[in-house]
């Protein structure tokens, strides 16, 4: 079994229980597991491989709670950068509706990758979008995610509510009832894996209140606890949203989903921008993640999440990028950054130190995707989900406190990334080189999809 060991680590800051962090310190992994971790001198060898970590910060892998891979294609799209929400998507499904298997193929790569190169290790999709004939574009994915390396839980987006019936999709990206259920089914039976350190998770994810029908949001619930895996869905993003469900089913968005049976510890919602003190302590009480996703809150002028007073309800928050066209960065050191800055800008200096913002973006995230037996923390059996972070550089010169200067100082990419006890990323740069290839193709199906040309060929 391949032994690694990490050595001379400046600081480890573990995200356990405790919050230990350990300086001068070493971790040793073996396989894909990490068995010990402390400071001072290491155990004896031999080892395969001996890393130095003079002048650098170890935390563990982030994990990124929400996402839309398929929108790398979508970046500063021109007519869409200044529009809210609902403006927003209807503008873009014009643009979404021309993917095809290649453009999802390369968009995951590219989403991914950046992903890694910033430090996270466990990602989650919600792909809710699929035109006519496209139906197996979760399996690409896949497919692209174990080209990456990196730990995915996609989730098996739907809509199916078009815009003749009310919704905002166009007819032709929506689907019936029977084949997402279908489908969905079949992605589970298929790639959940339940083992300890699965690199391959799937939860099932009707897109949002003003995208399904309320007989879609309970029939996914209902075979969801029939499988035991997870329910996502888009909720409380805007004043818009909470508009639609008042006229449309005469509650809000939360209490919506409370009478679809949809408050348990299996769901996780992205956004919860707008929510009451009411809302927070019954999504408190029913277990509820929730995916922060503050770069995307403040580019479509959605307002801003209560993250401080839902963590003093108790409840799990991870950290999310949101879909690229959004956020038009997939990187999660310097949302975590976002999320302890826009914290401030509501509540105050100390209502977020970075401290907090990095345990958001790690064992938060862990919690919020039900990884964190697993993943989120650097302790002895868990999986050797880590990053190193070179604070030798020109922006930490002079940094008193290490781990926080992660944030303070606006770290950027990590310089080493293992995801599974595989160097994913080494010297600030992909291991794996041939997926830089992708890069000038990604740009080749983006302009032909902004400018309305179907199909990626």
């Amino acid at each position: 079994m391949r032994r690694v060991l990490f050595r001379d680590v400046e600081v480890i800051a573990t995200f356990d229980a405790q919050g230990r962090e350990l300086r001068k310190a070493w971790l040793v992994v073996e396989g894909n597991r990490i068995t010990a971790l402390g400071e001072g001198e290491p155990p004896h060898g031999p080892y395969e491989e001996i890393i130095d970590g003079r002048d650098k910060v170890m935390i563990p892998g982030m994990v990124n709670t929400h996402h839309h891979l398929y929108q790398t294609l979508f970046r500063a799209v021109p007519g869409a950068q200044d529009k809210k929400l609902f403006d927003w998507l209807i503008f873009l499904y014009e643009r979404w509706r021309g993917i095809d298997e290649e453009a999802v193929y390369v968009s995951t790569v590219v989403g991914l990758a950046e992903l890694l190169l910033s430090g996270c290790t466990t990602s989650t999709d919600h792909l809710y979008l699929f035109p006519k004939g496209k139906r197996n574009l979760i399996d690409v994915e896949i497919e692209a995610a174990r080209e990456v390396g990196i730990r995915f839980h996609p989730t098996r987006g739907s809509m199916s509510l078009s815009r003749k019936e009310g919704g905002l999709p166009p007819e032709d990206v929506v689907q019936t009832e029977e084949e997402i259920l279908e489908d969905s089914e079949r992605l589970i039976l298929r790639y959940h894996d339940r083992n300890f350190g699965a690199m391959v998770r799937i939860a099932l994810a009707p897109c949002s209140p003003f995208s399904v029908t309320p007989k879609l949001m309970q029939e996914t619930a209902k075979l969801a606890r029939r499988y035991g895996v997870l329910l996502h869905t888009h909720l409380a993003e805007t004043m818009d949203e909470e508009e639609f469900c008042l006229a449309r089913f005469g509650k809000r968005p939360v209490e919506y989903l409370e009478e679809l049976d949809w408050l348990g510890p299996d769901v996780w919602i992205a956004h919860a921008v707008h929510l009451s003190e009411t809302d927070i302590a019954k999504l408190a009480r029913a277990g509820v993640g929730v995916a922060h996703c503050p770069s995307s809150n403040m580019l479509l002028g959605s307002g801003i999440a209560p993250i401080p007073p839902m963590l003093a309800a108790g409840m799990k928050v991870g950290l999310a990028v949101d879909g690229s066209a959004s956020n038009d960065a997939s990187n999660m050191i310097r949302e975590a950054r976002q999320a302890m800055l826009l914290a401030r800008v509501r509540y105050g200096a100390e209502a977020m130190p970075a401290r907090q913002a990095l345990r958001m973006a790690t064992m938060g995230g862990a919690q919020v995707l039900g990884w964190e037996k697993e993943v989120g923390s650097l302790e002895p059996g868990k999986c050797a989900d880590l990053s190193l972070w070179d604070i030798s550089t020109l922006e930490f010169a002079g940094a008193a406190d290490p781990v926080a200067a992660l944030l303070h100082c606006a770290a950027q990419y990590a310089d080493l990334v293992m995801v599974n006890g595989e160097i994913r990323v080494r010297g600030g740069e992909l291991v794996n080189q041939g997926l830089y290839r992708y890069v000038s193709r990604h740009r080749e199906i983006a302009q032909r999809l902004v400018e309305g040309r179907c199909g990626s060929r």
